[in-house]
């Protein structure tokens, strides 16, 4: 059953006529207004995509912090970091840093990554994989996850120098957030991605997008996807219960102003498609634009959201905060209660 509702940003500012983010500015800006006024809406997640070499939101750090500051219970997510640009050590104090400053609200989201537009990109950050393929790059990223896991909770990074402390100790990583360890996700688009998710003990974040495709819906695709999860999270051995979170693109139409913005797109957006995307024949789900009866009815039959706890519902931040407010506060009023979800739990 559905438990928090939050929505999900990729920062895009881009270049348009009629955009009311045309500027990295005001994209993060922005979004700290759309975070507040979620919250008072009662969404429980403020979460946020990571690109690099776009213009879309990069580096969370800064903005987590920055939206900590001006939110007091909504959690702060990632989805995704990808963990092929990250140095594992120095990610793991500026987490800590901002979950401290949140009171523990974060909720990170890593990943392999997506397909970037720069060629190798990471290594311009100071990451060679070693002899390029997909294979190695996979590697590379659960390699650094590694690293980050452990220097979040505690182990030793590095050796007290004698010379300056007059003894030999293992040093961690500070500062810490001794909670951080419990609340990181893995972004999966595969059955494979989603069972090492489980049997590593992260939480299972699942996109519109999988990088797999055997004929079925990408609905019921993607709850196999949540069951070889928690399988393998139960076969592992971890204590409590995973947390499982999907994105989906939710338009209702409820006045002639979503109509005028949304309604000519209605048709199109309402089709899966299926397409080739870094090698890989891949799954795209559809968007849910409509009346609210019938976009609720679409979405109480997706197998994916019944199994999920956490929906999140991305939005066109290029709209401006009182546009993407008024999408939120119309899913929240006339979608997400007969999903299950109780705004003042």
């Amino acid at each position: 059953m559905l438990k928090r509702l939050g929505f999900l940003s990729f920062g895009h500012h881009p270049h348009l006529p009629g955009s009311q983010a045309d500027a990295a500015a005001a994209s993060l800006t922005q979004h700290l207004d759309i975070a507040a006024g979620a919250e008072q809406l009662g969404f429980d997640g403020a979460w946020i995509r990571v690109h690099h070499y776009q213009r879309q939101f990069a580096s969370p750090w800064a903005l987590l912090s920055a939206t900590a500051a001006r939110t007091r219970r909504i959690e702060l997510g990632t989805a995704v970091i990808d963990m092929r640009y990250e140095n594992p050590l120095m990610m793991a104090e500026l987490a800590a840093a901002a979950d401290l400053i949140s009171g523990g609200r974060l909720q990170l989201g890593l990943s392999r990554g997506s397909q970037e537009p720069a060629l190798r990109g990471y290594e311009s950050f100071g990451h060679v994989p070693g002899p390029e393929d997909s294979a190695r790059a996979a590697e590379l990223a659960r390699q650094h996850t590694d690293r980050f896991r452990a220097a979040i909770a505690g182990a030793p990074m590095a050796m007290s120098d004698p010379a300056e402390t007059g003894v030999r100790v293992p040093l961690p990583i500070e500062p810490r957030s001794r909670t951080l360890p419990q609340r990181i996700w893995w972004g999966s688009a595969t059955r494979q991605s989603a069972r090492w998710a489980g049997e590593q003990g992260m939480h299972l974040l699942s996109s519109t997008l999988l990088s797999e495709d055997t004929g079925v819906a990408f609905a019921q695709l993607q709850a196999e996807q949540i069951h070889t999860f928690r399988d393998a999270w139960h076969d592992a051995g971890h204590e409590g219960a995973p947390r499982v979170a999907v994105v989906r693109s939710i338009l209702p139409i409820v006045s002639d102003r979503d109509r005028a913005l949304f309604g000519s797109s209605a048709a199109q957006a309402s089709r899966e498609q299926v397409g080739v995307l870094g090698g890989a024949v891949s799954r795209f789900g559809k968007s849910f634009v409509g009346e609210p009866d019938a976009v609720t009815e679409e979405l109480s039959k997706d197998e994916a959201v019944g199994l999920a706890d956490t929906l999140l519902v991305t939005i066109p931040n290029y709209l401006g905060p009182v546009e993407n407010l008024q999408i939120l506060n119309n899913v929240a009023e006339h979608i997400a209660p007969a999903l299950g979800w109780n705004r003042n739990h």
